[in-house]
């Protein structure tokens, strides 16, 4: 079904910002020339119909918590298999199939970093795989917004630095209290509040900090980008002297085509590429014409690269912060 009017607005203006207020879908409301009621039953149906997975915080890599991206080489004929023994993992929050000899791709994502070295462990005992584990090294853009309009298009263009924050045990139980979306209610901060035993006051002001602080990097819709006409989903890699790399990666980054940009290591002789750009078109041949783009204003051209264009989504979520099962 395609998505109305109502909703793309909704989704398109709300992706970045959204109100930290008593009662936010009243603001929402107001701003659209809605009532509130009809506004939070049009988001409930967003996420209903799977046009957004939730309402809420994209929190940076590897600040409140710890995360990883990891591949492994699956012989095709145990990629199902592989695969679910994969998505089974609780902190497992990405796990897609791509065109290359490393054919599985899958992010660890919540805890700490034993968590995430337990979960990698697991997998390939159970798999009887070794994974390729690509830390992040730096991160150049991560706004992951999508332009269905005018609203988004040029917001989040650049990673702010990480400003004075010091890690408070609330944040991590308000961000799990969230993981999966605000409720869709009247006074949502109310009831995450509720749930903690903490004031409102105090949910928010978290919320807040974490976001003047560059540790959420988004506050809003996270949308589910194949079911807006986003369906070619490339991961573009090349390998650029690491002298160089801060110089490509400005460049990259400033390119409205791309939605993350950030660099990892090399793993020799299987994964040479060592800066990633994540390209949501809604053709190949859209996404092809964004990275000859990128080549061309970076002088990359020659470099050494190869284009992942995703073939299926065997797991997708955000972040986990609690200790209960991610599964999705």
């Amino acid at each position: 079904m395609t998505p109305t009017s109502i909703e793309l607005s909704l989704i398109d203006r709300w992706q970045h910002g959204f109100p930290l207020v008593d009662k936010p879908f009243e603001v929402v409301a107001r701003a659209a020339a809605l009532e509130e009621r009809e506004t939070i039953d049009v988001f409930r149906r967003c996420q209903a119909r799977d046009l957004i997975s939730r309402v809420g915080a994209v929190v940076r890599p590897n600040t409140v918590g710890a995360s990883t991206l990891a591949a492994l080489q699956v012989p095709p004929d145990r990629l199902e298999e592989v695969a679910r023994i994969v998505s089974r993992q609780p902190f497992v929050t990405h796990n897609y199939e791509r065109e290359h000899d490393l054919n599985l791709w899958f992010v660890v994502a919540g805890g700490d970093t034993d968590a995430i070295a337990t979960t990698i462990r697991a997998i390939e005992n159970q798999a009887g795989l070794t994974a390729v584990v690509l830390p992040m090294v730096r991160a150049y853009h991560l706004g992951l917004g999508f332009p269905l309009g005018a609203a988004c298009a040029q917001k989040g263009r650049t990673v702010r630095p990480i400003e004075a924050y010091t890690p408070d045990p609330r944040d991590r139980n308000i961000l799990a209290a969230i993981e999966n979306g605000l409720p869709l209610v009247e006074h949502p901060y109310r009831a995450v509040a509720d749930r903690l035993a903490l004031d409102q006051a105090e949910v928010i002001a978290r919320l807040e900090h974490l976001i003047e602080a560059g540790v959420v990097t988004r506050f809003g819709c996270v949308v589910r980008h194949d079911k807006l006409g986003f369906r070619s989903n490339a991961m573009a890699v090349w390998e650029i002297p690491d002298e160089s790399v801060e110089e490509v990666a400005a460049t990259f980054a400033r390119h409205p085509g791309v939605t993350l940009c950030y660099q990892r290591p090399r793993r020799l002789p299987l994964w040479p590429y060592n800066l990633f750009c994540m390209v949501h078109a809604r053709s190949r041949h859209d996404a092809h014409a964004v990275i000859d783009e990128l080549n061309l204003l970076a002088d990359t051209g020659l470099r050494r690269q190869a284009v992942l264009f995703s073939r299926r989504c065997f797991k997708q979520r955000g972040a986990v912060f609690s200790s209960r099962s991610g599964a999705n």
